[in-house]
């Protein structure tokens, strides 16, 4: 028993398919202590809520004052090296449902099934001090969200975002400028 709790607390993955995990963030101090080693980095006064995920939780790197919300999927990948592929500064607001991605499918070769082509390298994500994301919405690989810029609910965010500004839509477009 003991053995299969430590492979439970070894696992780079937090989230309701990692039951002891999912278990842990019910208990705010217990959830925060989670985090706190799992995590490349996770600030003061962050929080996991349950039913949020987190892959690949080292290469994952959270700043002060931020709430995972339910649905919330974070995608962290091994295959860019020992490095943060994905970081969120602090004061950024996270709706529920938010999906985060920093790898994608290789689908070059039109000859050989995706299943065999491997995947594309790592391109981190960055979403800037005090953005707000949007629920349900979908940042793809290489996104930098700029400081205290807002993704409308249910947008697909396939390119840098500037700061200050609103986008929203699939794929996201500049809706409004904040400043």
């Amino acid at each position: 028993m003991l053995k299969k709790l430590c492979y439970w607390l070894k696992v780079k993955r937090i989230g309701p398919d990692i039951p002891l995990t999912h278990l842990l963030l019910h208990s705010k101090r217990l959830g925060r202590w989670l985090c706190q080693n799992k995590f490349a980095k996770f600030g003061h006064n962050s929080a996991m809520r349950p039913g949020s995920y987190a892959i690949c939780c080292d290469h994952i790197s959270i700043g002060d004052e931020v709430v995972l919300r339910p649905g919330t999927m974070l995608f962290g990948s091994e295959h860019g090296g020992n490095s943060v592929n994905i970081t969120i500064e602090d004061f950024v607001l996270i709706g529920s449902g938010v999906h985060i991605y920093t790898s994608n499918h290789e689908f070059a070769d039109p000859n050989q099934a995706i299943f065999f082509q491997g995947h594309k390298p790592v391109e981190p994500v960055l979403i800037c001090r005090g953005a707000w994301i949007g629920a349900n919405a979908i940042i793809l690989p290489g996104v930098t969200i700029g400081a205290n810029s807002v993704v409308g609910a249910g947008s697909v965010v396939t390119k840098d975002v500037p700061p200050y500004v609103v986008v929203a839509g699939q794929p996201a477009k500049i809706i409004k400028n904040i400043k």
